[in-house]
């Protein structure tokens, strides 16, 4: 009986989120100490084996309220089974005919719930890679990404963009262009990897307490932009352009510069969005350490880099303090 084992990893993005979703630029990288894994195998009933997050057994009250917050109502399950549908209306509509063979799929996540590290996508990602390899289908790098956003958004109706799906499907390091005449024309984004070398020292720091999910943060702002509200479209088109800029100083190792620009995403991030307080004191912290800090996703982690060791150690103490954890992404 052959045994697929596929992941997806936690992604960081470094400058130019949330302008994914409005045909901006973004720069992200994957972090490989967390990942989401799925597990896959011939059996004679279809069936997805429910995990630790689609609990409905609990010791106490408090125990459920608990696992309601960080799991929802829904768990992964919801996941699973949206990602195995549109799997299997892509291949229909491509004309691809799948073996008649039933399978039994596991999964697990360890990446921190709710804190924008696209846990979520992280397990449709690994469930899409583990039908692919399950059924012998190959579906093109760039079209993937696109596969995976449209069991959230269109088949779970959650918010979100290409930005998280595009790292964990090209890993590494990429910066992405969401121009809309060249997804209009291509059906995806342009995607260029680049050198995880060209980073410099760089530090991740996520709230060990929960956070509200991307679904809750991304919704007001898209309504504000499709009704064409100025302030919004403008703090995109910002986001967007320090991505670009972003590039330009990886490439000539322009580190100080990309602090700055780092910052700057965070504060045009801040313009628009109702921030919650504990999310802006963790961008406080880190500047008070000296370092530089943007978010990580839609709020509950940050990103930044920092110059040495001493400041590395200042940022874990400061951190700790007020609950928060904080990791050097192992990206490659």
């Amino acid at each position: 009986m052959k045994i697929f084992e596929t992941k997806a990893y936690a992604r960081a993005a470094l400058v130019g989120n949330p302008s994914d979703g409005y045909n901006g630029k973004t720069i992200s990288l994957i972090v490989k100490n967390f990942c989401a894994e799925v597990v896959i195998y011939e059996w004679p009933e279809m069936e997805v084996i429910p995990t630790r997050q689609d609990n409905c057994r609990f010791d106490s009250l408090k125990d459920f309220l608990r696992d309601q917050r960080l799991n929802g109502y829904y768990g992964g399950l919801r996941l699973i089974k949206a990602s195995i549908k549109r799997f299997a209306e892509h291949c229909e509509r491509n004309g691809i005919e799948l073996p008649r063979q039933n399978f039994s799929l596991r999964y697990s996540s360890n990446i921190p719930r709710q804190v924008g590290l696209a846990g979520s996508s992280a397990i449709v990602t690994a469930t899409m890679r583990a039908l692919c390899e399950f059924y012998g289908v190959t579906i093109r790098k760039e079209i993937l990404p696109g596969l995976i956003l449209s069991v959230e958004k269109d088949e779970l109706g959650i918010g979100a963009g290409l930005q998280d799906r595009v790292a964990q499907v090209y890993e590494g390091l990429t910066y992405m262009d969401f121009d809309k005449d060249f997804m209009d024309e291509h059906q995806h984004g342009a995607y260029e990897s680049l050198d995880p070398r060209l980073l410099p020292p760089v530090y991740i720091a996520y709230q060990t307490e929960l956070a509200e999910s991307s679904e809750v943060f991304h919704n007001d702002i898209r309504k504000r932009y499709d009704s064409g509200e100025s302030v919004v479209i403008e703090a995109m088109e910002t986001a967007a352009d320090l991505a670009r800029q972003a590039r330009g100083c990886l490439l000539a190792r322009d580190y100080e510069t990309l602090a700055r620009l780092m910052d700057r995403n965070f504060d045009a991030r801040r313009s628009i969005y109702n921030l919650s307080p504990k999310h802006i004191r963790m961008i406080e912290l880190a500047r008070e350490a000296g370092a530089s800090a943007n978010f990580a996703g839609s709020g509950g982690s940050i990103i930044g880099a920092y110059k040495d060791e001493a400041m590395f150690a200042r940022l874990k103490q400061a951190f700790e303090a007020e609950n928060c954890a904080v990791i050097k992404p192992i990206i490659e």
